[in-house]
């Protein structure tokens, strides 16, 4: 059970750091909470794309969508593999725990090696303490505080 927990605690450790974790994160445009930066149906992921300055400077694009702000090829790549039905929320957890896996992190987050698992995901997740890509990041403390205010065991 614990295992599950701690799962649930790290989905919800990449929606704080996301900034989706709001009553409508599941719904999340790229810019979200800013007003428009929703999406109404869940039938696909929206393909809406949206520019944004890096914090290099850099002028890029992105289609990121949903709780774990997932951009439209991940997401097509991913609802192939697991055949999923839409872009629900079940089917964005399903993908964003999928993604995890994928990283080699899925054994670090049921065993609660949070940073381990964050330093796996931060090639997929722009947020993440330690991610390499020019946007914002949290702090790893920001990180281990959701995590922990979500029910999670540190190991």
């Amino acid at each position: 059970m614990a295992q599950d927990q701690n799962v649930a605690a790290f989905l919800m450790l990449i929606r704080k750091c996301e900034g989706t974790a709001g009553p409508d994160g599941y719904r999340a445009l790229f810019g979200y909470p800013a007003p428009g930066r929703t999406f109404t149906s869940f039938a696909d992921h929206p393909r809406r794309k949206f520019p944004f300055t890096q914090t290099d400077g850099v002028v890029n694009y992105t289609t990121a969508a949903g709780a774990y702000q997932f951009i439209r090829w991940t997401w097509d790549r991913l609802q192939s593999r697991l055949k999923l039905p839409d872009f629900s929320p079940e089917s964005q957890d399903k993908a964003a725990m999928e993604l995890i896996a994928d990283a080699h992190a899925m054994a670090d987050v049921k065993a609660g090696r949070v940073q381990e698992a964050l330093d796996k995901c931060s090639s997929i997740w722009a947020s993440l303490p330690a991610s390499h890509y020019p946007q914002p990041k949290r702090s790893l403390q920001y990180a281990l505080d959701a995590y922990s205010d979500a029910g999670g065991s540190l190991a």
